[in-house]
């Protein structure tokens, strides 16, 4: 999917007050309230709260956000019902949302205006892309789709419980009636889904009708004499979703985790959020103490002209990635900042091709400026000689505490077991056994998570994926000695052709080479004089830092070629892969990977985890389709049957005569 720039909502009142949109010459809510067309037509319309009582999880796809007057009346219904579900999730689309501004001046009703603030607060800047607002401690949860119906209705993977069919009137805003659009809404439904609308346009009930929809006609209110209510009923009930997407399944809700870093216990956390139990297996005493095991790391999303998958899922995953340093942060669980980070850009990008850059992309302020070296040093504290990208939501944490802070998160639906190694992996029947090196049982389960880096390959039998170890030696020098030397520690972390964070404990952070095929765990000479080196170029100044005084730590990252984590569940062992779709490939029925986080765990932990937690319990997942074929294990094997195809020959025709 392409992005676009996100332009916002227009908003004006009209001489009643109402709210209106001047750009479709249409009100957001009727004269006599915002409350009631949300409790008439879209609540009850979709047979709410009845419907979710009792379920574990129910999830509401809507077509236009609007102001929000439906999600907060559906967030207080949920409040107010004692039978409400325990997960209830929103999925809403929005092309023109509000700035956070705007958001915050909207007059509410009473019943809304007590939960309006903490939409206003959890508002994301106003870029291209699905946004996860939470509240309820997580068990109500807002998927925020910026753009264009039409480009995102087929891209959500969600199984959907009740539609809120909320653009405006089809006569003012057509391109969100579109019979396409209403079928592409029922892909995602099942026999039962429910849908309302406030219209009554014959186009909107024919189009639902040719949709599979049984459509009725219920009574309107607040004038309006009838609304549109609809039934998914097709005649042919859709086959079961494509084997590589999450969906739910009827197993117990217990996963173990094989590996305790940042992504075992961001899987811990994020399936802990789902309701779901785990038990995290590592071979280690306490987490992270392998790849993820260095004092400090930096996060921060990238800039990329083209904006493809990499530059989308990594500015996805920086902004939950900000959130969750920030809640440890505040809750005492890991040292770090999410103040700003700088990323040099290197002297040969001139400030104004920056900006235009970032015009072109539509990336606000809020996400990433453009700065120049003067004004990139002034946020320093230091001398810079190049222009950067300022990501305000950027930062450092300290990884093992924030590794530890996740599994804490879990709370008592997440076990540690330390000092497990996990030698092989056993099918028995439908479930999965972790066994020791005599082939001893460790535990069992219907759901496995592989969590534990380059490891994953040895206890899958050495699939062909294309992962490798990357070796890397960071450096760190006593504040006093790198003061001495000349140097200033930075007031943010800075990175580039290497990184510079500030001072932790007295000491500064810097680094860190990266060697491929290098197994060697000593830490060496050379490597430090590499990362001085590193050093020079960021800062434009050769500090006389003595090799020999510099302490190391040498770890390894598991990295995949296309440098994009494995995401998902393991394409199944022993068939071969004849399709070029990820989503076609057949599964390990309960067998999952989060690995290959190279040297962004930090980055992609949470968003990551909520993706592993999506595969694992069919919750809706937190990207879309082509970012999730982007970091699903199955798209190598798919990409190599696409290359095959390309290169079989062709026929000769054969010509008559």
């Amino acid at each position: 999917m392409k992005s676009e720039p996100i332009v916002a909502a227009q908003l004006a009142l009209g001489d009643d007050g109402v709210p209106t949109a001047p750009r479709f010459g249409d009100r957001y809510h009727p004269r006599q309230g915002a409350l009631l067309q949300a409790r008439h037509v879209f609540l009850a319309g979709n047979g709410l709260p009845q419907r979710w009582a009792g379920r574990d999880r129910f999830v509401v796809l809507e077509t236009g956000f609007g102001l929000g007057n439906n999600f907060l009346a559906t967030w207080a219904a949920w409040r107010a019902d004692p039978a409400r579900c325990t997960r209830l999730h929103l999925i809403s689309v929005e092309r023109h949302p509000p700035s956070r501004a705007d958001l915050a001046a909207v007059a509410r009703e009473p019943e809304l205006a007590a939960l309006a603030p903490a939409l206003v607060d959890a508002w994301p800047p106003l870029v291209h892309g699905l946004h996860r607002l939470a509240f309820e401690s997580g068990r109500v949860e807002l998927l925020l789709a910026f753009g264009d119906a039409g480009q995102w209705l087929p891209e959500l993977v969600a199984r959907v419980d009740a539609v809120f069919l909320d653009g405006f009137a089809p006569d003012r805003n057509p391109a969100l009636w579109q019979p396409r659009l209403l079928a592409a809404i029922a892909r995602r439904a099942v026999p039962g889904t429910t849908a309302a609308t406030w219209s009554a346009a014959r186009g909107v009930r024919e189009a639902l009708d040719s949709a599979g929809f049984a459509v009725r006609r219920e009574p309107g209110a607040g004038g309006k004499r009838d609304i549109t209510c609809a039934t998914y009923a097709p005649v042919h009930v859709p086959r079961r979703p494509p084997p590589g997407r999450p969906r739910p399944r009827e197993v117990e809700d217990h996963a173990l985790i094989v590996g305790g870093g940042l992504a075992g216990c961001a899987a811990a956390w994020a399936l802990a959020q789902q309701g779901w139990r785990s038990t995290v297996f590592d071979r280690h005493a306490a987490p992270a103490q392998e790849a993820s095991g260095n004092s400090a790391g930096l996060f921060h999303g990238i800039v990329n002209a083209q904006d493809g998958l990499h530059a989308r899922w990594n500015r996805a995953a920086a902004l939950q990635a900000s959130e969750l340093v920030a809640q440890a942060i505040a809750g005492g669980g890991a040292r770090g900042s999410t103040s700003g980070l700088l990323r040099l850009a290197g002297a040969e990008l001139e400030l104004p091709a920056m900006q235009a850059m970032l015009t072109r992309l539509g990336l606000p302020a809020d996400l990433v400026e453009a700065l120049d070296a003067a004004e990139a040093a002034r946020r320093a504290g230091l001398a810079l000689d190049q222009p950067a990208w300022f990501h305000p939501g950027g930062g450092w944490v300290e990884p093992a505490a924030l590794a530890g802070w996740l599994l804490d998160a879990a709370a008592a639906l997440a076990s540690w077991r330390g000092e497990v190694v996990v030698d092989s992996l056993q099918r028995r029947g439908e479930r999965w056994a972790l066994c020791d090196a005599q082939g001893e049982t460790i535990a069992e389960s219907a759901s496995v998570v592989l969590a534990n880096a380059g490891d994953t390959l040895r206890l899958l039998g050495r699939p062909d994926w294309p992962l490798e170890s990357l070796r890397g030696q960071l450096s760190e020098a006593g504040v006093a000695d790198f003061v001495a030397a000349g140097g200033t520690p930075p007031q943010l972390p800075i990175a580039g052709a290497g990184y510079l964070l500030p001072a932790l404990d007295g000491r500064i952070r810097f680094g860190a080479t990266t060697q491929a095929g290098d197994a060697d765990a000593e830490v060496r000479r050379a490597d430090h004089e590499d990362n001085l080196a590193q050093l020079r170029r960021l800062t434009g100044a050769a500090l006389p830092l003595a090799p020999d005084r510099l302490v190391g730590r040498v770890g390894w990252r598991c990295s995949s070629v296309d440098r994009l984590p494995l995401i998902g569940a393991v394409p199944a062992l022993a068939r071969p892969v004849t399709t070029d779709q990820p989503r076609f490939v057949e599964r390990e029925p309960g067998l999952f990977v989060f690995s290959a986080l190279g040297s962004r765990g930090i980055t992609w932990a949470a968003l990551g985890g909520r993706l592993l937690a999506a595969w694992v319990t069919g919750a809706p997942a937190p990207v879309e389709a082509s970012l999730l074929e982007a970091v699903d294990p199955a798209r190598f094997a798919a990409r190599a049957t696409r290359r095959r195809a390309s290169i079989r020959p062709r026929p000769t025709p054969v010509r008559p005569g």
